[in-house]
């Protein structure tokens, strides 16, 4: 598991606006960052499904076809690591592209995510930061 740093050109962006790139489970807790986070995706191209915690993202997993998810680390019920620990877990889901994101100090959180997900982002978020990362990771899984 990395950070990952994007540099997106113009060409690029206007590419991510027009066309369909997938869709992505976004699960965040807060309702303001989820909305800013969606938006974000949806600029990028990407269809969005939203849960506002690990449970409501688990039944969203295991009735859709996703093609990767975005969770924060620390939320009610069940957090970030449980999800992404269920995720890899499971046959079915177990090899989606999967971006944790926390608030908390990177070098503490990351040793407990490090091995659930592919890359772990600290917030504040750039959105060329997750929307660079989260491309590579559906490059890299196709």
């Amino acid at each position: 598991m990395s950070t990952c740093e994007a540099t997106i050109e113009p060409m690029m962006i206007a590419m991510e606006a027009t066309s369909a790139r997938g869709t992505v489970l976004l699960v965040e807790d807060d309702r303001a960052i989820r909305r800013y986070l969606e938006v974000i995706l949806q600029r990028a191209g990407y269809k969005v499904v939203t849960a506002g915690d690990g449970l409501e993202a688990m039944k969203a997993a295991l009735s859709l076809r996703l093609d990767a998810v975005i969770t924060d680390a620390i939320m009610p019920h069940l957090n970030g690591y449980e999800l992404c620990r269920f995720l890899r877990r499971h046959p079915k889901l177990a090899g989606l592209p999967l971006i944790l994101l926390t608030g908390i100090e990177a070098s503490a959180a990351s040793q407990e995510g490090k091995d659930f997900a592919d890359i772990f982002l600290t917030k504040p978020i750039r959105p060329e930061e997750l929307t660079g990362c989260l491309t590579r990771l559906l490059a890299q899984a196709a």
